[in-house]
């Protein structure tokens, strides 16, 4: 079975070779940025460069991913890997699966979903609580629905330098309640790591991150400051709203809305409905990225030491060995 399900898991993320950062910025729409922007503090307003609907596709044992980053529009916008919008349905779920190199982050929406891995640790979050799991040299978990119904939620992969790769595995788990949040004008905001409106997270990442959750009222509109220096994007949860100029197309749900150079994002409500998304930020890492399935490297003779230390069960793999999650 092991053998079985291992061939379903890396044909469900092929390899990839040395990734870039393709994304540009459009000088010439700059010319054109509102008066609204400029007025809110931002030197360089971010503006929408590329814009990815994520699509139904089946993963794992049965569940549903609306993938937005990973997938062949878009590969990789360093230092993230993968963003994926996942449905899970009893029996369906992500059984026993490896992992090394990179970081996830689980974030869920709705229901719950249980974690366990090879070194004693699990766990069940619920809506509104958060698992930030670096998996460093390796592990070895699964994620399985927590109850009837449908669960649902978002991952985030999250690169790691080639000096972090091999660390010891690491979590830290955010329950809803402990969750920073502010409100100003009809915008209340979750931060989930980072600064927003004065709040800061406690979340320690390893690859300098900020993920953010936005409510928007109708009629409202929120200004964040961006480390200029970071890619950023948006994923849109919940309703449309205008990003980066007051008169951009409206963007919808389940759409990656990939960020240019610049110090801040402003977003308006236009609607009559609320507006809910998500603003991702990290620093890039700029190194060379191979990936083979749930491994990320910075060299193809590392991905083939990894599947050797997985197949063989050492170098941090030593416990997969003997242990099944229940």
């Amino acid at each position: 079975m092991k053998a079985l399900y291992n061939k379903l898991l890396f044909s469900l993320y092929p390899t990839t070779a040395k990734s870039r950062n393709n994304i540009k910025a459009v000088s010439s729409i700059r010319n054109i940025m509102s008066a609204s922007n400029q007025s809110h503090g931002f030197n360089r307003p971010r503006l929408v460069t590329k814009k990815v609907l994520a699509t139904p596709q089946y993963e794992g044992d049965g569940a549903v991913v609306r993938r937005g980053i990973g997938r062949s529009e878009l590969k990789f916008l360093d230092p993230f890997l993968m963003l994926d919008d996942f449905s899970v349905t009893p029996p369906a779920g992500f059984p026993d699966h490896p992992h090394r190199g990179f970081e996830t982050v689980t974030y869920m929406l709705q229901g719950g979903i249980t974690h366990q891995d090879f070194a004693g640790h699990k766990g069940t979050i619920h809506a509104g609580d958060v698992q930030w799991m670096t998996a460093g040299r390796g592990i070895i978990h699964s994620e399985m629905p927590a109850g009837e119904g449908t669960q649902k939620g978002l991952q985030l992969w999250i690169n790691l330098s080639s000096e972090d790769k091999l660390i010891e595995p690491r979590y830290q788990e955010l329950l809803s309640d402990d969750i920073q949040r502010a409100e100003k004008d009809g915008a209340e905001v979750r931060v989930i790591a980072g600064e927003s409106m004065g709040v800061r997270s406690p979340v320690y990442t390893r690859t300098p991150t900020m993920f953010l959750d936005f409510t928007l009222k109708p009629r409202a509109q929120v200004h964040q400051t961006v480390p200029e220096s970071w890619n950023a994007f948006v994923y849109v949860i919940e309703g449309e709203g205008a990003f980066g100029l007051r008169n951009s197309s409206q963007a919808t749900a389940h759409h990656v809305l990939v960020l240019g150079t610049g110090d801040g994002l402003s977003v308006w409500n236009r609607s009559s409905k609320p507006l809910r998304f998500v603003l991702i930020a990290g620093q890039p890492i700029n190194e060379p990225v191979v990936q083979h399935g749930p491994f990320v490297m910075n060299t193809q003779a590392e991905i083939e030491q990894t599947i050797e230390d997985y197949h063989y069960c050492k170098n941090g793999f030593e416990m997969a060995r003997y242990w099944r999650s229940q």
